[in-house]
């Protein structure tokens, strides 16, 4: 099994814990109805259509973390994520945050 040149300290307990896959629950907007609702890619395992190898890797249970602090979080804050789990959790809650403002239509009187 392949592990990352760095932080396999941190990264090998949250793999264990996660049992080696991804532990998006549907966040990513993907109910995941095939595996159970919980993604089933596992690391170093190979992507159906394109034959790629996915690496799992372990970010925080909040994708919006800023770097910074997710390199002091401890293990327990961290989930393992596929990273098109993790890419679309964080997208969609960009795109959530980010309210529209209430301003008047350019016709209103």
């Amino acid at each position: 099994m392949s592990e990352p040149l760095a932080a396999v300290g941190t990264w090998r307990p949250v793999m264990e814990a996660a049992g080696h896959r991804c532990q998006c629950v549907g966040a990513c907007g993907n109910e995941h109805a095939k595996s159970d609702g919980r993604c089933p890619r596992e690391h170093d395992g190979y992507t159906s259509k394109h034959g790629h190898r996915i690496r799992l890797i372990a970010a925080p249970a909040d994708p919006l973390t800023p770097p910074v602090k997710a390199a002091a979080l401890p293990t327990s804050e961290l989930r393992a994520w596929c990273p098109q789990c993790h890419t679309a959790v964080a997208r969609s809650v960009r795109t959530s945050e980010v309210q529209p403002v209430e301003a008047p239509a350019l016709f209103d009187l």
